[in-house]
């Protein structure tokens, strides 16, 4: 037997075993430099210095405010409706002109009664002969000539007669349709000729003067709205002006599902400047003041889990620190620290803080949206948002 004869070839298994070693080693090293990579990659982004970012930015302020606040109404005619018949007919005259003003009382349009009024003749001429009967039959009576039922009868006959006279010439009076107070018409609704069903629409007339302002108020003033408080209101229609009233009625009962309740104020409006149904910006003082810190209200992130501001303060750099072209800053730096506040009523722009900041305090009022907390910012005002207390909205 030769010495080449007696080598034996290698093992399947063994053959294995070394293949599957250096497949591990291969995307074992694989894995480690990409591990290796993104760690390298995230400290080079958590430790690269970030751009300050660009704020606006104002000083809270302290200010002496009168204890009301400010709310969304509507303005109510005291009285309006849109003026109807009782009675159907043909619509024989119109007797108004639309858009004019018309006292109570006053016709507006007339209906076709040329039926009824045939009737009415006929049924007076009944009831006159039904009197003259019953006052024959009751001077027979007195001569004891016919029965005292008899003479009743007659009587009630009389009457009965009288009372359809008066039912007849009531239904003649509904269709002249007449004006049920005084006020501002509408634009028309009917035509000549036209049929008219009862109930249906003729014009609109509404009050002017005075008119209602009704509003709504959360649960916690209704203690505080009582009769005779001052407010002010002013609407988008008549910017600039301002219409002062006082309240004359509160709802008792707190709505359930908002937990508001409703009060309701009268202004004067002898031009007619205010309409129903505009909407009314509602300003109201409740007698008191007190001091109260203010920002504008650009400065508050408001959020469901509670309201937040941007505080601007000083920090020393640390040691080493560089911008993005690497070089080395020094100095103090401007950074923001996010702090929750509650906030209070609101004037035109401004809002009061009424714990969470102190008089004094620089706070951000805008590029809130690309702060975090402790994040570096430079101050630039050469644009900032508008905090007036009575803004007025410029016309374009």
């Amino acid at each position: 037997m030769t010495a080449q004869s007696s080598r034996r070839p290698p093992r399947p298994a063994l053959r294995w075993i070394l293949m599957l070693v250096g497949v591990a080693v291969v995307f074992g090293g694989v894995f480690l430099f990409k591990a290796f990579f993104a760690k390298q990659t995230n400290n080079f982004f958590d430790n690269m210095p970030q751009p300050a970012a660009a704020v606006s930015a104002t000083t809270a302020k302290p200010q002496r405010w009168a204890e009301g606040g400010e709310a969304v109404g509507t303005l109510v005619a005291v009285n309006g409706t849109d003026v109807t018949t009782e009675a159907g007919g043909v619509v024989r005259s119109i007797e108004f002109e639309a858009g004019q003003p018309v006292a109570a009382g006053a016709v507006l349009v007339r209906l076709n009664t040329a039926n009824e009024a045939a009737t009415l003749k006929a049924l007076e001429t009944s009831a006159r002969l039904a009197e003259t009967q019953a006052h024959r039959w009751q001077q027979l009576g007195k001569d004891k000539l016919v029965s005292l039922d008899e003479v009743q009868q007659r009587t009630a006959a009389a009457a009965a007669a009288r009372a359809q006279v008066e039912a007849q010439r009531a239904l003649i009076a509904q269709k002249t349709i007449r004006a049920p107070f005084a006020g501002v018409l509408g634009i028309r609704k009917v035509n000549l000729g036209q049929f008219l069903a009862p109930g249906a629409p003729v014009v609109s007339l509404q009050q002017l003067d005075p008119i209602y302002l009704e509003f709504s108020l959360p649960e916690q003033l209704i203690g505080q709205m009582v009769d005779g408080t001052s407010v002010r209101a002013t609407v988008d229609a008549l910017p600039g002006q301002s219409f002062e009233g006082k309240v004359t009625a509160v709802e008792p009962q707190v709505d359930t599902n908002t937990r508001n309740f409703r009060a309701q104020a009268t202004l004067r409006n002898p031009d007619g400047a205010l309409r129903p149904g505009s909407f009314a910006k509602v300003g109201f003082d409740l007698g008191s003041e007190r001091e109260v810190v203010v920002i504008p209200q650009t400065a508050v992130s408001f959020n469901p889990y509670g309201n937040a501001v941007f505080v601007i303060g000083k920090v020393k750099r640390k040691a080493g620190e560089t911008d993005m072209q690497g070089k080395p800053l020094t100095g103090d730096k401007l950074v923001v620290t996010q702090r929750f506040v509650k906030t209070g009523n609101t004037r035109g722009d401004l809002i009061a803080v009424t714990s969470g900041l102190k008089a004094g305090e620089q706070v951000v009022t805008s590029g809130l949206l690309k702060l975090r907390n402790g994040a570096e910012v430079t101050i630039n005002n050469d644009v900032r948002p508008a905090a007036d207390a009575q803004p007025e909205v410029e016309n374009r």
